[in-house]
C-alpha cells in the first residue's frame, strides 16, 4: 500500500472541493465568486476566465471590483458575468467594473446550504471511490499471497484512518462555509 499516493489522490478531491465551495456565494463579497467565469474576449474570438483578464478586488464586504488590464474588452467582460446567470449586475464604473452585491434573503441562505452540502458529498464521494479502489488493490494482493491476512487487516485498517481524516477535513470546509452562509 502506497501511502503516499493514496493521500495525494485524496488530497487533490479535497482540493478540487474546496475551490468548487469558493463560489458558493455566501452574502460576502469576495474575489473567488468571479474569478473562474469565462468570458467572451474579443469579440468572442478567446475564451477566457475573468482572472485571466483582470485584476479582481473586494474593497469591502459588499462589492467587487473587476479592473481589465485591456479597457477594450470591459464589455466583454461584463456580458460573460452576466451570462453565467449568478445574479450579480456588473455595473462599467469608468474604466472598471463594480459589482454591488445584494444581501442574502433566508429563502436564498438555504438554497446556498442545500447546494453546499451537495457539494460536499460529491466531494466525501470522490475520498471513499479512493479508497474502494485501494480496499480492490489489497483484496486482490491477498487474494494472490502477496501479502498476509495480518497485512491485509492492517492495510484495511491504516486505509481507513487515511480516508476518516480527508472525511474530517471536508466536514471541517463544510462547517467554515455554512457559518459564513448564515452569518447575516
Amino acid at each position: 500500500m502506497d501511502e503516499g499516493l493514496i493521500r495525494s489522490k485524496m488530497q487533490a478531491s479535497v482540493d478540487s472541493i474546496a475551490s468548487d465551495i469558493a463560489g458558493v456565494r455566501t452574502g460576502r463579497a469576495t474575489p473567488s465568486l468571479v474569478e473562474n467565469i469565462v468570458v467572451p474576449a474579443y469579440g468572442g474570438t478567446q475564451r477566457l476566465r475573468v482572472m485571466e483578464v483582470a485584476s479582481i478586488t473586494s474593497p469591502d464586504p459588499t462589492s467587487i471590483v473587476i479592473n481589465p488590464w485591456d479597457k477594450s474588452i470591459i464589455g466583454d467582460i461584463r456580458k460573460g458575468i452576466l451570462e453565467a446567470n449568478i445574479g450579480m449586475n456588473p455595473s462599467i464604473d469608468g474604466e472598471i467594473l463594480r459589482i454591488i452585491m445584494q444581501p442574502l434573503t433566508t429563502e436564498d441562505r438555504e438554497k446556498y446550504v442545500k447546494l453546499l452540502s451537495v457539494k460536499l458529498e460529491n466531494g466525501k464521494v470522490a475520498v471513499r471511490q479512493v479508497r474502494a479502489d485501494e480496499m480492490h488493490e489489497i483484496k486482490k494482493k491477498f487474494e494472490e499471497k502477496e501479502i498476509t491476512e495480518d497485512e491485509k487487516f492492517a492495510n484495511e485498517k491504516k486505509l481507513q484512518e487515511i480516508t476518516d481524516s480527508f472525511i474530517a477535513k471536508i466536514d471541517e470546509m463544510g462547517e467554515k462555509k455554512k457559518a459564513e452562509l448564515l452569518q447575516i
